[in-house]
């Protein structure tokens, strides 16, 4: 909230005043590297946030879209919402013809973006280095190793010859700070999202049943491989192949109290649950821990979605959801994006990204899932109901602050380029 003051303090103008930026000549290119992933709706839910929000801010900029990991559907969405957008795929090292154009794109733009997301990668600017392409980095967030141990110090000098960074919450802004990297507080690109399948999403509602703002989502995240079930790679184990008994107990305790607000939320309400992924991986586990167990009588009030959507699709539906509880973090910034409260129960475990919400001044909807015991976030839930046109206006508000921080980051590129 520290963080979030003092950018509120310092983008107040922007409530008042029309953005100034420099004017930028005809003919500029910006490459966006996204598109992490296809199993993800954060994932995928990044580029068209990000997309539309350079489209916003600064339309004479030409965009072409690194992707890393596209599907039919993927680009089916993008180019109908961003027509104009071209989609490359390839590797920086790499000699097909794919990889040829990516790098020649990469040579003739004029700035470089990493857009938001995880993740040490340094090739990205290694390669802009060599051929002397800025490059920013956009609503990122680090773990602090970034900075410490092994290979540091060439990490924080590719860092610090970024032309702006922007972290998506105030842990990885102080992190960067403390070793004497610049950076700024700039939201997840996700929250821009305005893509829609509303077709497909009223039809999901009426074949399950669920009614406009009579039903919460919720989703746990358990300590499971990704699908279909590869090692992590990663120091932290973040998506272990092979849990420890620990870390399963975690998942049972965890997936509990989520069965314990979903009884509570039935009882009280008489309203629908609906279990929805954020991610595939955990579609299977959110039936068995939090579905099967359920008393049958409260099992009638609860649908498990059987099928992966797009972000899209998710978009569609959690605008139309009560209220939007989720062990992952991009699921409620989609509602958030569409006006709808949420509840994040996080673990830090996962990443500082979780920290974004408390930034952007909706630290009471943001629980530890260990420390906060059932009551709590049932109460939350229910003060949620109890008021939600006051709920609503909170979103609205806090949705607010996300976009003075947009127009600020905007003004940054205009100025880079």
């Amino acid at each position: 909230m520290i963080n979030r003051r003092r950018y509120l303090a310092s983008t107040a103008a922007f409530a008042f005043v029309p953005e100034i930026r420099a004017a930028i000549p005809l003919g500029k290119t910006i490459l966006l590297q996204s598109a992490w992933d296809t199993i993800n709706i954060g994932d995928i839910g990044h580029t068209p946030g990000t997309l539309r929000i350079l489209e916003e801010h600064l339309p004479e900029v030409k965009v072409v879209l690194w992707a890393m990991k596209v599907d039919e559907r993927i680009i089916e969405m993008l180019k109908r919402r961003f027509p104009n957008v071209e989609i490359l795929q390839g590797k920086l090292d790499g000699k097909s013809s794919k990889d040829l154009e990516l790098q020649d794109a990469i040579k003739s733009c004029d700035l470089f973006i990493r857009n938001s997301g995880m993740g040490q990668d340094l090739s990205y600017m290694k390669f802009c280095r060599q051929h002397a392409k800025p490059y920013g980095l956009f609503g990122q967030s680090f773990f602090p190793t970034m900075v410490q141990g092994e290979g540091a110090a060439e990490r924080i000098e590719l860092l610090k010859a970024a032309s702006f960074i922007y972290t998506r919450e105030s842990k990885t802004l102080r992190i960067l700070e403390e070793a004497g990297v610049n950076a700024k507080f700039g939201p997840d690109g996700c929250f821009g999202i305005d893509v829609r399948d509303d077709e497909r999403g009223l039809a999901t509602m009426k074949k399950l049943g669920l009614e406009h703002k009579k039903f919460i989502t919720v989703m746990i995240r358990t300590n499971t491989p990704k699908y279909p079930g590869v090692d992590d790679p990663r120091p932290e184990k973040l998506n272990p192949l092979h849990p420890t008994p620990k870390q399963i107990a975690d998942d049972e305790r965890r997936a509990a109290k989520y069965r314990e607000l979903v009884m509570r939320w039935v009882k009280k309400t008489g309203c629908k649950v609906l279990i929805a992924p954020e991610t595939i991986k955990e579609m299977g586990h959110n039936k068995r821990l939090i579905y099967d167990p359920l008393p049958r009588d409260i099992q009638k009030h609860v649908v498990n979605l059987e099928y992966f959507w797009n972000a899209d699709e998710a978009a569609s539906i959690f605008a139309r959801a009560h209220t939007v509880v989720c062990h992952e973090p991009h699921s409620p910034i989609i509602a958030l994006a569409n006006g709808t409260p949420i509840i994040h129960t996080y673990s830090e475990f996962h990443s500082p990204k979780c920290w974004m919400f408390e930034d952007i001044g909706l630290g009471e909807w943001l629980q530890e899932i260990d420390e906060t015991p059932v009551e709590k976030m049932a109460s939350t839930l229910f003060a949620i109901d109890d008021d939600y046109t006051s709920a609503q206006a909170k979103v609205t508000k806090a949705m607010a602050f996300v976009k003075s921080r947009w127009a600020d980051s905007s003004s940054t590129i205009s100025r880079t380029i």
